[in-house]
């Protein structure tokens, strides 16, 4: 089957003064053209890094993608060079970022800031031809009145507005992957759940594939077709959505889902995960989770588990699974 974006053993690295840290160790995921993805865990699980090294964002000075390819539409985006990945980034590939207010341009206005992602990729168009598809664009993604609202400075619109002029530069040049990294943190409920819509709406009308990346499990409930669960680097759990909310495999995802509040629940005692996820430089081999794990073997604290497949479409990363096949990734 050919994939859209094909990770293979992917290792990135990070050097401080003391010593090497590996803050994604051998991650393998694939997407198929038009999926929607969820990538969750807690914060230092390495979900923005692994975004970072597909989009070719890593800070060149301090870190590198040690192992591993990042196949995008069958190219070795680990072989691309700076030139390279600045004619994929904006037309192919396209990133919204956790904070909108601090990734757009503050001295320069809505229309400019389009306009500039538009003329990266194609010189030809003339100012005209610029404003109109600024106006479209905004339109799309369910700004009003867009006609003023492009004359506008990012700290003149409201977060939910931001959001929204975020996705309108992710998907100017019909990109084909779009990668957003907690698109909603920062949003009341109502903006988020009509930021939601609107990628969810997104989707269903052209050829675009989604990397959410998120902690809030029911923004994955309601748009993504797959879970991928990260901790401490490594991706230990991959299921349909229904798989992953009806039957969880790893102790981490099981944890991860008994946090989550209930309706009716006000008299229960709120579940929580002891510990607190392993920081890379403390990893010395064994299952990362073994910490924090209450099915912990003394196996788990010597051998990082292998994928194993609990069926057709779900994997997990634990010997609790080790009477099932190896996953072939």
């Amino acid at each position: 089957m050919e994939y859209l974006l094909d990770i293979q053993n992917l290792t990135t690295a990070f050097q401080t003064m003391d010593s090497e840290v590996v803050a994604v160790k051998n991650v393998s995921l694939q997407i198929k053209k038009g999926e929607v993805v969820g990538i969750v865990g807690e914060s230092g699980c390495g979900k923005s890094v692994t975004s970072l090294s597909i989009m070719g964002l890593l800070p060149r000075k301090n870190s590198s993608i040690k192992e591993g390819h990042i196949y995008f539409s069958g190219q070795d985006l680990t072989r691309y060079g700076e030139k390279e990945y600045s004619r994929l980034r904006g037309k192919h590939i396209s990133m919204i970022f956790q904070e909108p207010m601090t990734s757009l341009n503050p001295v320069f206005n809505i229309e400019n800031q389009i306009r500039e992602v538009l003329r990266n990729h194609n010189k030809s168009l003339s100012r005209k031809d610029c404003r109109e598809r600024v106006i479209e664009l905004l339109s799309r993604v369910g700004i009003p009145g867009p006609e003023n609202v492009m004359k506008q400075y990012p700290h003149q619109l409201s977060g939910g507005m931001r959001q929204r002029v975020m996705i309108a530069i992710a998907i100017a040049n019909q990109t084909q992957l779009l990668i957003a990294d907690e698109p909603t943190t920062a949003l009341d409920v109502t903006t988020q759940a009509q930021i939601l819509a609107l990628m969810k709406k997104l989707t269903q009308e052209g050829d675009l594939t989604i990397i959410l990346i998120t902690h809030d499990l029911g923004v994955v409930a309601e748009i993504c077709e797959r879970v991928a669960v990260m901790y401490c680097g490594r991706f230990v759990e991959d299921a349909p959505r229904e798989v992953f909310y009806s039957a969880p495999a790893h102790p981490y995802a099981q944890g991860l889902l008994s946090c989550v509040p209930k309706i009716g629940m006000e008299d229960t005692k709120l579940s929580y995960i002891p510990g607190q996820v392993m920081h890379p430089s403390d990893d010395t081999g064994g299952c990362s989770f073994a910490l924090r794990c209450s099915k912990v073997t003394e196996r788990c604290r010597m051998e990082v588990p292998p994928l194993y497949l609990i069926n057709q479409s779900h994997t997990c990363r634990c010997w609790l699974y080790e009477d099932k096949e190896l996953a072939g990734i």
